[in-house]
């Protein structure tokens, strides 16, 4: 039969497992590829090798352990946080952050095992911190330079009364009637009620006569605007007026029992009782699932990050404290705020909320079941709406949205289609990335790092798989800079025989000019006057290094004392080790007849590759049969070859076999995009 055209001009179902390469009636599979290695899709289908990742420094201890931590303010203030046993050092804009020319840092008490689980949030420039294992802390920025780790103290934040005194008037004598009091402050941020004072002491008077009276007065506290006084009754304090200065006047007041003094609550002070996840919802600090307490939740009064106090019977503006009862008993690891709250533990996933759709008090507290699914420790990213979390068990990444037709939560799993890059492993971090391109990244517990693509309102979920030379991804995060968010990682390396952890940023994609381009890895740039020689590489030491000079591609060249030569003078460098992006297209399926590809050998004679704003590559129908494009035209000698936009043919080397599929390679460090890969095979019976 003649020879068939087949053209692939749609990547946006990413990397997908082989044992749908049968399933032409899934729509996905279509779009989807055999191997996205190093490549990331795009959410407008096209697919382009991923930038390069930049050397920002060697982690302080290479031998342990180190987590990296989002700290975000503004647009323009923003940190990683580098969290290592014992220590914090912080990094921005792909530097470290430096006091006295040595890299500044500040001591925790956290030991390296119990990193992984370390919980936070961020509010203002206070980030919060808890583990059950330690008492909760907070990491307060008061400078750039100015890093403050303390242990947070669960009281109000404005000091109670002093000196409390209550003098009788009694004008006429009476049966008289012991009388005590107490005085709280409050403070002009929302109110916040203070501790109560101390009590006055006791005195008699008859007040049920005209003319008799207590006078109740106190000691200023600064920051106070308003007073609230209590009277003993009943066996407890109850309200009986506020005032703006510092005396009142009870003239038989009857004490109001539905509103007595605040309650103090020591929470998490002793071992077994420190938290394990913390979030802010509702303008409440909500802490959850201590050892001793594991389906226990505590909620700061609002607008207070501290006052844990409550009242008897509760008010609206208490505190909250309570338990969720389960059949599957298991511990709280998230509280995801959004909409409403949710609850994640090692079985279930739970909706907190006020039905009639109010603030969340004790008096309106709902709890229901959503989902069963569980989920790990490490913390999920949310996407909008969107809540993207491991799951307990199997290694997949679930998705956790409302859905108004079930007028509730439903978790579907995103790694159905690329289930062979999650079966059998673990997730081990996971962030977001919201620009330029929208990916979930996700390391396993193999060292890979997996990109998802995700625009869910355009049902855009593709995955894509990446690695590194001589090395693994240990955790990530994304903080913004500029109008973008960058993505960095530890990266745990073995160079020149040694093994190393070194922090990296994922270089924009963007290049104003071909010399700009970045695609190595642990790499850094030059850009200065022309010359040859490059020094301070000291951290590739023994490695072969790719080089990117002027826009061209230099001969590789091995560190050596921390630097390299080049044979010709540049004043453009991009030096660092080299990366390998792969794409393979699945099975040949005919469009106008899908069993000519699924039952017949077939060979790939020709192909065309239409690329955007890219260097040369290779193709072929697999890795040992690679034949590169041609790379330099009519270009002036000492000129690098213009980057290409165009459909390229390609004669490749031609072989029967049952698959048919196309090799990409770019192993250059230059960019390539796919548009579309459009090639003629010829099948055999």
């Amino acid at each position: 039969m003649p020879n068939v055209r087949i053209l692939k001009n749609n990547f946006s179902g990413g990397e997908l497992s082989p044992e749908l390469f049968g399933r032409m009636d899934i729509a996905k599979v279509a779009s989807g590829l055999a191997t996205c290695r190093n490549f990331m899709v795009m959410p407008h289908g096209v697919v382009s090798n991923r930038p390069g990742l930049k050397y920002v420094n060697t982690v302080k201890n290479s031998a342990n352990y180190t987590r990296l931590l989002q700290f975000s303010f503004s647009n323009t203030q923003n940190f990683v946080i580098e969290m290592g046993a014992g220590y914090f050092r912080f990094h921005t804009l792909g530097a470290t952050l430096m006091s006295g020319g040595v890299p500044y840092e500040i001591t925790n008490t956290y030991a390296q095992a119990d990193l992984k689980d370390i919980h936070y949030v961020q509010s203002g420039d206070i980030v919060t911190l808890v583990h059950p294992n330690y008492a909760p802390m907070e990491l307060a920025r008061n400078g750039n330079t100015n890093w403050v780790l303390s242990t947070i103290s669960f009281a109000s934040k404005t000091l109670a009364p002093t000196s409390p005194t209550a003098v009788k008037t009694q004008a006429t004598a009476g049966t008289n009637q012991n009388f005590k009091y107490r005085i709280t402050a409050l403070n002009a941020l929302g109110y916040e009620e203070s501790p109560p004072s101390v009590e006055t002491t006791s005195i008699a008077n008859d007040l049920t006569i005209t003319g008799n009276y207590n006078t109740i007065s106190w000691s200023a506290v600064t920051g106070a605007i308003r007073y609230n006084i209590y009277k003993y009754a009943q066996g407890t304090y109850a309200f009986i007026g506020q005032v703006t200065g510092l005396s009142f006047v009870d003239t038989n007041i009857l004490a109001d029992m539905t509103r007595t003094i605040p309650q103090f609550d020591a929470v998490f002070a002793t071992a077994d009782n420190y938290p394990a996840t913390v979030a802010y919802y509702q303008q409440r600090r909500y802490f959850a699932g201590t050892n001793n307490q594991p389906m226990n939740v505590w909620a700061t009064q609002p607008a207070s990050n501290y006052n844990m106090n409550y009242s008897v019977p509760s008010q609206d503006s208490d505190a909250l404290r309570f338990a969720i009862a389960a059949q599957r008993s298991n511990s709280i690891r998230h509280l995801i705020p959004g909409k409403d709250l949710l609850l994640m533990t090692g079985s279930t996933e739970w909706l907190i909320t006020n039905p009639s759709g109010g603030a969340v008090t004790a008096s309106t507290l709902a709890i229901t079941p959503q989902a069963q699914n569980g989920t790990t420790t490490i913390m999920p990213v949310q996407v909008n709406n969107f809540t993207l979390y491991p799951s307990s068990q199997g290694g997949h990444i679930r998705e956790l949205s409302y859905q108004w037709q079930n007028a509730g939560y439903l978790s579907n799993d995103l790694c159905l289609l690329a289930k062979h890059l999650f079966d059998y492993s673990t997730i081990t971090d996971l962030c977001f990335s919201r620009s330029p391109t929208p990916i979930v990244w996700a390391i396993n517990d193999s060292g890979a790092l997996l990109g998802l693509t995700y625009v869910p309102e355009q049902q855009v979920a593709a995955w894509h798989k990446h690695d590194t030379l001589n090395g693994v991804f240990e955790s990530c995060v994304t903080i913004t800079e500029g109008n973008q968010d960058a993505l960095y990682v530890i990266v745990k390396r073995v160079i020149n025989g040694a093994t190393v952890r070194y922090i990296e940023v994922l270089n924009n994609r963007f290049f104003a000019t071909q010399a700009d381009a970045f695609f190595v890895d642990s790499g850094i740039t030059y850009s200065g006057a022309p010359k040859t020689d490059f020094g301070g590489i000291d951290w590739l030491e023994g490695q072969t290094v790719s080089i990117l000079g002027d826009g061209a591609v230099m001969p590789p060249q091995v560190v050596t004392g921390g630097a390299i030569t080049l044979p010709f003078a540049v004043s453009v460098a991009q030096i660092g080790l080299p990366i390998t992006a792969d794409l393979v297209t699945p099975p040949i399926v005919a469009t106008q007849d899908a069993t000519l590809g699924q039952s017949r050998v077939k060979s790939i004679n020709k192909t065309w590759v239409r690329v955007y704003n890219s260097g040369v590559f290779s193709a072929g129908p697999d890795a040992t049969r690679l034949t590169p494009i041609k790379g330099r035209h009519y270009e002036a000698p000492g000129t690098a070859p213009a980057l290409i936009t165009d459909e390229i043919p390609l004669f490749i080397l031609p072989s029967y076999n049952q698959s048919g599929e196309m090799m990409i390679r770019q192993s250059d460090p230059l960019p390539l995009t796919v548009v579309d890969i459009t090639v003629e095979a010829a099948f055999g019976g």
